[in-house]
């Protein structure tokens, strides 16, 4: 966008517009003398996981705006039983994580895929873009649920995806889910399975799922995991 562009933007009128979203109770845009936003501040209704305001946020301002807000500007406060609370929502056990949708969108030779992960009343949407070629389609649907998962626990910020297929064992096609996590000095090699009983993108939300699940437990504080 143009320093022009960028000008004849109406602060209040994007503040307008984000208090719209249901999860918004109020928001306070900063921004220097050309428009540019220089910070977000926003207070929200508990429910959504903070990255996932975020992400609502930049969506907005980008579809009625034309407008890229950077995450780290924005600040989400979110409300408690008894006033605002910084505090971001406990993690949730995997073992009660269930997944919400998976959606793929292609536009020429490039896809986007997102999955959705649900906890209790708690969704995170993450999402992965790359080559619709059908080789790098799994690794994407891991990489989206990587990102889904950052947004329910902080731990996952040190796991990448390394690699994911699909193959037989048996009679049973099940795709395998290689994750590389990194806790200085070292390095951890994760791996899960599933079977690809519904689909092949499903099994590799479940695989990602099972790779990390001790893990992240262990991570979290929490090593009383079945």
């Amino acid at each position: 966008m143009t320093e022009q562009g960028i000008a004849g933007l109406d602060v209040q009128a994007i503040e307008s517009e984000l208090t719209r979203l249901p999860e918004i109770v109020a928001c306070r845009i900063v921004a220097d003398p050309l428009g540019r936003p220089l910070e977000v501040h926003v207070l929200a209704h508990p429910g959504k996981h903070p990255k996932q305001v975020v992400r609502d946020i930049q969506s907005v301002a980008l579809a009625s705006f034309g407008l890229e807000i950077d995450r780290r500007i924005v600040s989400v406060v979110q409300l408690g039983p008894s006033g605002a609370e910084g505090v971001e929502p406990s993690p949730a056990p995997l073992a009660r994580i269930a997944i919400g949708a998976i959606q793929s969108q292609l536009e020429g030779k490039r896809a986007t895929i997102r999955v959705t992960l649900t906890s209790g009343s708690v969704d995170a949407t993450g999402f992965a873009e790359g080559s619709i070629a059908a080789a790098t389609r799994l690794r994407l649907v891991a990489t989206a649920t990587l990102d889904a998962l950052r947004q329910l626990h902080n731990s996952a910020e040190a796991i990448e995806v390394e690699h994911a297929s699909i193959g037989k064992v048996g009679s049973q096609e099940v795709v395998a889910v290689a994750l590389i996590l990194v806790d200085p000095p070292h390095e951890y090699e994760l791996v899960g399975t599933a079977l690809a009983r519904q689909s092949p993108d499903v099994a590799t939300v479940r695989a990602v799922l099972d790779a990390v699940n001790r893990r992240i437990s262990y991570l979290s504080g929490e090593h009383t995991v079945s």
